[in-house]
This record gives C-alpha cells, sequence and structure tokens, in this order.
C-alpha cells in the first residue's frame, strides 16, 4: 500500500477516534478508562499520519512557494498532533488514577489547536493562492476548506474547555465536546476523500498522486 493511502488510513482512524470519544453514550458504554485509551490511540494516529505527511511534503520544499507551504503546513501539524499526544497521555493517567474523573476525559489542548488552525491555514491559503484547489467537481477540490473548518472547531473546543481557576470547571463542557467531534468529522471526511482518490490514481507519480498529499487532514 502506498505512503499516501497509510497517511489517509491513519488520519481516518485517528478522527474516528476523536468523533466517538466525545459522546456520553459512548463513554457511559465502555468506561472512563476506555474512552481516555480511544482518545490516546487517536492522537497516535493522528501523530503517524502528520509523519507520513511530513515525509511526502520533504521533496517539495525546494519547489517554490507552493512546496514550502505544502512543507510548513505538514511540519505544523505534526507539532500539534504531537501536544495532542501529550494531552490525551495526562487524560489517560488521571482517568487510570482518579475513579471520580469525569467520563469526559479529554479537552483539545490549546497549543495543538493552535498548531493545526495554523497549519490549517496556511494550506487553505496555498491552495487559492497557488492553484492546489482542482476545478470544482475534481478530485480533493474541497479537502483544503474542511480540513480549515475542521481546525476552527477544534480551536473553539478549545477555547470551551478551558478550566476557569477560580470554579475549577470548564467553560462549557458540552461545546467543547461537541467541536472536537465536529472538527473530527471533518477531518474524516478529507482522509476518506484522500482514501478514495488514492485508490482511484494510477501507479506512479502523477497529479491524481499528489492529491492525498494535499488533501490534508
Amino acid at each position: 500500500m502506498s505512503r499516501e493511502r497509510w497517511m489517509a488510513l491513519s488520519f481516518a482512524i485517528g478522527s474516528t477516534c476523536f468523533l466517538v470519544g466525545p459522546f456520553p453514550g459512548y463513554a457511559e458504554l465502555v468506561g472512563e478508562r476506555a474512552d481516555a485509551v480511544t482518545f490516546f490511540v487517536g492522537s497516535i494516529f493522528f501523530t503517524a499520519g502528520g509523519a507520513l505527511q511530513s515525509i511526502g511534503a520533504w521533496p517539495e520544499r525546494s519547489s517554490g512557494r507552493s512546496g514550502r507551504a505544502a512543507w510548513s503546513a505538514a511540519i505544523v501539524q505534526s507539532a500539534g498532533t504531537v501536544f495532542f499526544n501529550f494531552t490525551t497521555f495526562r487524560a489517560l493517567e488521571t482517568a487510570i488514577g482518579n475513579p471520580e474523573y469525569d467520563r469526559l476525559v479529554w479537552r483539545p489542548d490549546a497549543f495543538g489547536s493552535i498548531c493545526f488552525l495554523v497549519s490549517g491555514f496556511i494550506a487553505y491559503a496555498a491552495s487559492r493562492r497557488h492553484g492546489w484547489l482542482p476545478a470544482r467537481g475534481g478530485p480533493g477540490w474541497w479537502q483544503p476548506a474542511v480540513n480549515l473548518l475542521g481546525c476552527i472547531f477544534f480551536g473553539i473546543s478549545a477555547v470551551a474547555g478551558y478550566v476557569v481557576p477560580s470554579k475549577g470547571s470548564v467553560i462549557d463542557l458540552a461545546a467543547a465536546n461537541w467541536n472536537t467531534s465536529l472538527g473530527a468529522a471533518c477531518f474524516l471526511a478529507c482522509a476518506l476523500g484522500a482514501l478514495a482518490a488514492s485508490a482511484a490514481a494510477p501507479p506512479g507519480p502523477g497529479p491524481a498522486s499528489g492529491v492525498a498529499r494535499r488533501a490534508r487532514v
């Protein structure tokens, strides 16, 4: 299987974990520890996908402004996934060590969300400026916009999940979790689109093989 397909598959699995994890019904079904594991596993798959994307973007870094933008977006996004690794691991540790810990164990880490926002904006701006977006109706024309929307949802979730020191509670737990799921749904759509594009692409290098690299999640 090609690197592009492995990358898209990793993002798809990670997005699915972040999509289902915030739902109260899921947490009640599997328990708070398993819910925390779901987020942590999802963050690992995000990091794997980000690493594969960075490897794919490395040859493009010297190919002009579009190549530098692709490389920058991939590296910044990868940094964000690492921040999520730390966040979800801390949540997992807390869920295991404290039986009273809230079942909705995870909130997007602020630094990770900022990285995702910056990366999503770079990719979207470059897609508009340098023609990464194929003509409407062509493969992959919508991914940069949907990816940016997912990053915005994650950013909203990070703000809603901020713990107010004087109260010891988050600003809006429901908003934090729903926006996490909405953002993950956007990322999952992009990943599935990239998987479909890579499956339809002919073997060898060519324009079609670049869709998966640019259809960021």
